[in-house]
């Protein structure tokens, strides 16, 4: 998991700014929305096609439950717990005010119906009876909660609740809000398909989910909404057309149509302004190195991982691809080892830099291949 997001961390380093998009093409400024904060990505790339004040610190209100949901589908996916696992309800979790499940003091309910009353119906009671199960105590989950945030990159967040409801100390941003949505899309596919269920009934209640984007656009299949006094009302919604996936992260906003309304204006616009495309290939041959003193004369290059870049739409057959190969490489040389760069440019603006690595382990050679090179060499 950790080195799964330290790449996509790298990788989104070394792509362009949003400057860039405006020299590369018509692309117009994006929609002004009444938000506190706001981001748009790509959520492949993890590109910025739109943004207002994303590093603020605010109160996450329900969004919280994204890193509660995060926390129970890693202790899921490790073994430590079970879906059907009866969950013993606490009087704690029954007490907990706000939104509801409705679940009953001393009753059992199992992880995957508590997951379902809190995923669709915000219910916060849900949200303590998982904490619960998963570390004894909502407190010693919090911690939990810190912890992933830190390994995700989250560096400006922190949980002291596994519900949202206020602390001072309970905060997040739109950017850290984003970089979670993305772990779980990309790390949970399983479980995220449970964040466009549009209804869920317990105990004999049944209730919508509060996302209202899922009834307006068909390409919208998560996440959260949030809402107190002081977070006023937010939305982590993610949309996916053709393939290109979008995550838009709005916080504060006055109303609950304001934040679908503003969530529906940039999915609209990341998606007609911009696109998703493949550069390379994993394993794909895009240069040969000379490689001297070697078993084999060149070593294959490319990308470990399938390269993506967002771009204006319709600029692809504009790009272009610079390889930048060192004359002079000796062996050994090992599998994934960085012997090159690429640099991709639009109009003369590098959007993309990257390494290239060996496709294959290339020993050194023989006796007689490594006298042959030196003296090539002497001429080189």
């Amino acid at each position: 998991m950790t080195d799964k997001f330290l790449k996509a961390a790298v990788l989104l380093s070394l792509l362009f700014s949003a400057a860039v998009f405006a020299q590369a093409g018509p692309v117009p400024a994006p929609p002004i929305i009444g938000a506190k904060s706001y981001l748009m990505l790509d959520s492949r790339t993890g590109q910025s096609l739109a943004e207002h004040q994303a590093d603020a610190r605010l109160a996450p209100a329900s969004l919280t439950k994204l890193m509660t949901a995060y926390v129970v589908f890693q202790a899921l996916d490790r073994g430590q717990i079970q879906l059907a696992d009866e969950v013993t309800v606490s009087e704690k979790a029954w007490r907990t005010q706000g939104s509801r499940m409705f679940i009953e003091v001393n009753s059992r309910v199992s992880v995957e119906n508590l997951l379902l009353g809190m995923i669709v119906q915000s219910g916060n009671d849900a949200s303590v009876a998982l904490a619960e199960h998963v570390a004894g105590t909502e407190s010693v989950f919090a911690e939990l909660m810190n912890q992933y945030a830190r390994s995700l990159g989250m560096v400006q967040s922190n949980f002291v609740n596994a519900t949202g409801l206020p602390n001072d100390n309970h905060y997040s941003t739109a950017r850290d809000l984003a970089v979670l949505a993305r772990a779980i899309i990309e790390e949970f596919p399983e479980y995220y398909r449970w964040y466009s269920v549009r209804e869920f009934e317990w105990n004999d209640i049944k209730q919508p989910n509060r996302n209202s984007l899922l009834w307006r656009d068909n390409s919208v299949d998560g996440m959260k909404t949030g809402h107190t006094d002081d977070a006023g009302y937010c939305l982590v919604s993610s949309a996916q057309r053709e393939s290109m996936r979008i995550v838009a992260v709005v916080l504060g906003t006055s109303s609950a149509k304001a934040r679908v309304d503003g969530s529906q204006a940039l999915i609209n616009y990341g998606f007609r302004f911009f696109e998703t495309r493949l550069v390379y290939k994993a394993g794909e041959e895009v240069a040969k190195a000379r490689v001297w003193k070697s078993a084999n004369e060149y070593s294959s290059l490319g990308v470990l991982e399938d390269l993506y870049i967002t771009i204006p739409r319709g600029s692809y057959d504009s790009l272009e691809m610079v390889r930048n190969v060192p004359a002079s490489l000796n062996a050994p040389v090992a599998h994934g080892q960085p012997l090159a760069e690429i640099d991709v440019s639009l109009d003369g603006e590098s959007l993309l830099r990257t390494e290239l690595r060996a496709l294959d382990d290339n020993p050194t050679g023989s006796f007689w291949q490594r006298t042959r090179d030196s003296v090539s060499l002497w001429f080189e």
